[in-house]
């Protein structure tokens, strides 16, 4: 029964993961490409365990989050560090605000495909939920029940795509043989960056406080895999539908092929997509910034009024009549050129001897999955920008040797001088800071 409790626990990281990005950009990638991109899925959610696992690390064998260490970092440093740790706090901020946006309204999509309703109410609805559950829940009563969210999300997804009959071989292809379709660079960043969510980070370091290192090895090996299932469900649903997708196209899809059920099970899905990450959003944001840029002491309440600002941008643009699909998609992207940033922050941090002690710090494995983990994810940001820049330029899709000759430099300038510090930190070379970060 504890282990369950402690999968639903950390199931929080799936419903923040799993939010309408996640169908959105899984829908687009399904709906244009087929099968072609389960592959980025696959890894994305490799990753993605690879950095919680070492960010939930960091706070279980330091006793700090991951934003206190960057504070502390930039404490002991120069007017410099202060600010480029502020900028990172700032920018996973602003990322959860255009999440948030995202959230409101894919949570009212959901809504307003099981319910004949003015779209003004189902915003309010879904607005005044998520401000009830983060005012009145704690961080573990709100955790458990995100997880009980996620397992209605999966069921109703994993239904419909079983429903379709997925072709078997073809989806064992598009999982194991990388493909880089023409027109498929922004989805491919998309589709990373909806499940390596930075800000996702920061919250299951905050979530780790006071936890059991094996039990949430154990945990996210589970939750996060599971997450990953259902993003690969998702995919498998649109591929239902030629061309571009919206929510309401693909529920009329599954509904024409499978039947109302399908349609209902689509916007259930929906629903619970939007309104966890509702949830998490507003949550993650507060606590990225209070504990980067906040005196301890006044924590508490910078993080309930980031997490209340974040939550009323969101409810704002969903009242303001903003198409849903293009705010989503656009979160998604920034999002995936904030992770490296953030990834090697951690890479350092999860090396350190001196702070994590020689049990707490990460061995060569998972050292090496960190770090692949962050120079795949910058490669796959440089190269989507590269491709954006190319097609804005009007010169079509640029050479496989262009788009590799600026990724690999771009990598290794990022990746290379992080790793460097982080084996010297393992090796007991932190210089004494047993409360510093990177």
């Amino acid at each position: 029964m504890r282990r369950l409790l402690a999968v639903l626990f950390w199931s929080a990281i799936s419903a923040a993961f799993l939010g309408p990005g996640t169908i959105a950009t899984a829908s687009r990638a399904g709906a244009t490409h087929g099968y072609e991109l389960i592959w980025a899925l696959v890894f994305s959610t490799a990753a993605c365990w690879a950095l919680q696992e070492a960010a939930a690390r960091v706070t279980i064998h330091s006793g700090r989050s991951l934003g206190e260490l960057i504070a502390d970092w930039a404490a002991s440093g120069s007017g410099r560090g202060r600010l480029v740790a502020r900028s990172v706090a700032g920018a996973v901020v602003v990322g959860c605000a255009a999440y948030q946006a995202g959230n409101i309204l894919g949570a009212r999509e959901g809504l307003l495909l099981a319910v004949d309703v003015p779209a003004w109410l189902a915003t309010l609805v879904c607005g005044a939920g998520a401000l009830i559950v983060l005012s009145a829940g704690s961080r573990g009563t709100i955790a458990h029940g995100l997880g009980l969210i996620v397992a209605a999300m999966g069921i109703a997804f994993a239904w419909c795509a079983l429903e379709i009959g997925p072709d078997v071989a073809a989806l064992a292809e598009g999982a194991l043989v990388p493909r880089t379709p023409a027109g498929s660079g922004t989805l491919l960043l998309g589709l990373v960056g909806t499940t390596i969510v930075p800000y996702n980070l920061f919250l299951g370091s905050a979530l780790a406080r006071g936890r059991s290192g094996a039990e949430t090895r154990f945990a996210l090996s589970i939750a996060i895999p599971a997450g990953g299932a259902i993003s690969i469900a998702v995919l498998v649903c649109s591929t239902s539908v030629a061309g571009s997708v919206d929510f309401a196209g693909l529920a009329d899809a599954l509904e024409l092929q499978l039947g109302s059920g399908a349609r209902h099970l689509f916007s259930v899905g929906l629903f619970a997509a939007g309104f966890s990450s509702a949830i998490t959003a507003p949550l993650a944001a507060g606590l990225t910034w209070s504990s980067v840029a906040t005196r301890a002491a006044d924590r508490p309440r910078t993080a309930r009024v980031v997490a209340l600002s974040v939550l009323f941008f969101g409810l704002a643009v969903g009242l303001s009549g903003v198409d849903a699909l293009p705010v989503i998609l656009l979160a998604q992207a920034l999002n995936g050129l904030i992770l490296p940033l953030v990834g090697v922050t951690l890479l350092v941090a999860v090396s350190d001897r001196t702070l994590l002690g020689a049990r707490g710090a990460s061995g060569p494995f998972g050292l090496a999955a960190v770090a692949i983990s962050v120079a795949a994810a910058t490669m796959l940001g440089a190269d989507a920008l590269v491709r954006a820049g190319s097609a804005a330029a009007g010169a079509g899709e640029p050479s496989i040797a262009t788009r590799l000759a600026v990724a690999l430099p771009a990598a290794a300038a990022l990746v290379l001088p992080a790793l460097r510090t982080a084996l010297r930190r393992r090796r007991g070379g932190a210089g004494g800071q047993s409360n510093s970060a990177p």
